[in-house]
């Protein structure tokens, strides 16, 4: 008998010892999961803020904007304006256009903030030679990301031109005519500043870089599995569609705020007046363990299951381009 209840002491304390470390085990691997999820979040947040505008050269802002659906043209497509290349949306704030008619993205979470960024998407390709009485670049080298349609920016030290393909074949990419019927640029003048129908001609010399235009919205979003994660919609410019894709799963709330140049606090979107000098954005981020078991502290005797660790966590990016 004593015998017997002495291995029932070990017993217990061999299995009290093995039910702790469980939950240790549980915990940090609930720690781990959300810590991943915020380090990937951030990451990928924080580089296409800091990339806003970017143009990938120092031309001081002068950018002409030919687009025909852009402000210049007869109408105005949000990815077509790079005046707004980041603008933020949320409550007091109109609707943000990407999830609006044709293109809507659904799913977003009611009441929560969305930010919007363009940028140009390097795809290593530099002018070759360009002349006065042709509409189309020689470039330096092929690509498969240029097709018919796409918004492109070619630029150098003194100016920035945003126009709209409407060929590519041979290394030949051109900007003149039509595309799908429909009109490219308002003038194919890429002189800055833009004056559309009869734009003033520019020739970018050997070696100007030239890249695709990237138009993105960040956003709360309903994944498949019922619960919230951090979206990315990216716009396809040459068809005009919009695509959501699921970043970071397990994010369940997200609040924008800006700061604008010499102002010394942020703001939320609805407070912001000169979208053009906002020079930082931070972005507070709630994220908490994806999936089961979850390893939080119980509620009380009465409850069934532990919830989920939840962490809130902040971070600051400045727009590179902005800040002197």
């Amino acid at each position: 008998m004593v015998a017997m209840l002495l291995g029932l002491i070990v017993i217990a304390g061999v299995t009290s010892v093995f039910l702790a470390n469980q939950q240790v085990y549980r915990t940090n691997g609930a720690l781990s999961d959300v810590q991943q999820s915020t380090r990937m979040s951030f990451e990928m947040l924080a580089q296409n803020i800091r990339e806003a505008g970017l143009l990938g050269c120092g031309n001081n802002g002068q950018v002409a904007n030919v687009l025909s659906d852009g402000p210049y043209g007869d109408d105005s497509d949000w990815w077509a304006n790079w005046s707004n290349n980041l603008m933020g949306y949320g409550a007091g704030t109109a609707t943000n256009p990407a999830f609006t008619g044709a293109n809507a993205v659904t799913n977003q979470v009611a009441g929560t903030d969305s930010l919007m960024i363009l940028s140009a998407a390097d795809v290593g390709l530099t002018v070759n030679t360009q002349t006065s009485t042709s509409t189309s670049f020689s470039l330096n080298g092929t690509s498969t990301d240029l097709v018919p349609g796409a918004i492109m920016i070619v630029c150098d030290p003194w100016q920035a031109t945003i126009f709209r393909a409407n060929s590519y074949a041979g290394g030949n990419l051109g900007y003149g005519g039509e595309w799908g019927g429909n009109t490219v640029n308002c003038s194919t003048g890429l002189a800055y500043p833009t004056v559309c129908g009869t734009g003033n001609t520019y020739i970018y010399a050997a070696n100007s870089p030239i890249a695709t235009v990237a138009a993105g919205v960040w956003y709360l979003g309903t994944n498949p599995a019922g619960t919230t994660s951090l979206y990315l919609a990216s716009v396809n410019t040459a068809a005009g569609t919009v695509t959501p894709q699921e970043m970071v799963r397990g994010v369940t709330k997200m609040s924008i705020t800006y700061n604008m140049a010499n102002t010394t606090s942020f703001v939320q979107a609805s407070a912001v007046t000169n979208w053009p000098s906002v020079d930082a954005v931070q972005v507070n981020l709630t994220l908490q363990q994806s999936s089961g078991p979850y390893a939080g502290t119980y509620t009380g005797s009465s409850a069934s299951a532990a919830p989920p660790i939840k962490r809130v966590y902040t971070v600051t990016s400045t727009v590179r381009n902005r800040v002197q």
